[in-house]
């Protein structure tokens, strides 16, 4: 089993709420190992938008790649995602950000995600599940990455914690 770290975010509806039932159909297709944080982020490329949730998580799973990212984009789908402007509203989005050591770069899958050392966002979230995770292209502390980024409560802020064995997160911070 690979050890898969996916990124999720909603900035449309009921964000938590989105957030959890994706967790819920990616249980359906691998082993949910823990998640982070609940974050609150401003918006990130397209900055005119409702800020974000935004969480990480650490899924085991057989799938090769390519077929976790259609599974991935499937539940996407199925909970009402629809297609927008780059970096624009969505109810969910989906993103694997490590898949153990591999390093993929092809037209529909890029592992790491090609953005993962300048999001805080994606960053702060995957580092409180594990801060001693490299960059498998340069081997470089992906907590170095940090240092540059904006941490303030503006930018983001926790707002629940997780707990594994409901799939949810809880606010009482």
């Amino acid at each position: 089993m690979s050890r898969i770290f996916v990124s999720l975010g909603s900035n449309l509806g009921n964000k938590k709420d989105n957030l959890e039932k994706s967790l819920e159909k990616i249980s359906l297709i691998a082993s949910i190992k823990n998640a982070s944080s609940l974050y609150q982020t401003k918006p990130w490329g397209y900055l005119k938008q409702d800020y974000f949730y935004n969480a990480v998580a650490e899924i085991a799973s057989d799938l090769a790649a390519h077929s976790l990212l259609e599974e991935l984009k499937d539940i996407e789908h199925n909970l009402g995602r629809k297609e927008t402007k780059r970096w624009g509203p969505r109810i969910i989005d989906l993103d694997i950000l490590l898949y153990g050591d591999a390093v993929i770069k092809d037209d529909n899958l890029k592992v790491p995600h090609p953005e993962l050392k300048n999001r805080v966002f994606q960053l702060l979230p995957l580092l409180e599940l594990d801060s001693g995770l490299k960059d498998p292209r340069d081997g470089l502390a992906l907590k170095h990455c940090l240092e540059g980024l904006q941490l303030d409560p503006e930018t983001i802020k926790k707002i629940a914690f997780f707990q594994k064995d409901n799939l949810c997160w809880h606010e009482n911070i």
